[in-house]
């Protein structure tokens, strides 16, 4: 880690993540190395490296989206994730209910029941 980066501060300032998250894009330090190094989780280090990715992609834009239309779009994005992950989580369980059954239906028709035929 570089210099800019002080060890004994313990409150994370904008300031102190924006000097985090550019030496990560820079090259100069990896998530593995932030992570052990200010005892965060991975994780949050690569939402804070994708947060400043997208606000720099935002800044740069023709016409930047106002906070409010941000904040709208992620929020859009995240509907529309949660709307597929039901979708996919509902297909399996009915997947799941079909398998089950035919399971039972052809353990019947094997004639391989719990009770032996006598």
């Amino acid at each position: 880690m570089s210099m800019t980066m002080d060890d004994s501060i313990k409150r994370w300032t904008a300031k102190r993540k924006t000097a985090l998250v550019t030496e990560i894009i820079q090259g100069k330090t990896t998530v593995a190395e932030a992570s052990r190094s200010f005892d965060l989780t991975p994780s949050e280090i690569e939402g804070r490296v994708e947060d400043a990715k997208r606000g720099m992609e935002n800044s740069l834009r023709a016409n930047p989206l106002d906070i409010r239309e941000h904040y709208e779009k992620q929020l859009q994005d995240l509907q529309e994730a949660y709307g597929e992950a039901m979708l996919e989580l509902r297909a399996r369980k009915k997947l799941a209910a079909l398998m089950e059954r035919d399971g039972v239906r052809g353990e019947r028709a094997t004639g391989s029941s719990a009770a032996p035929n006598q």
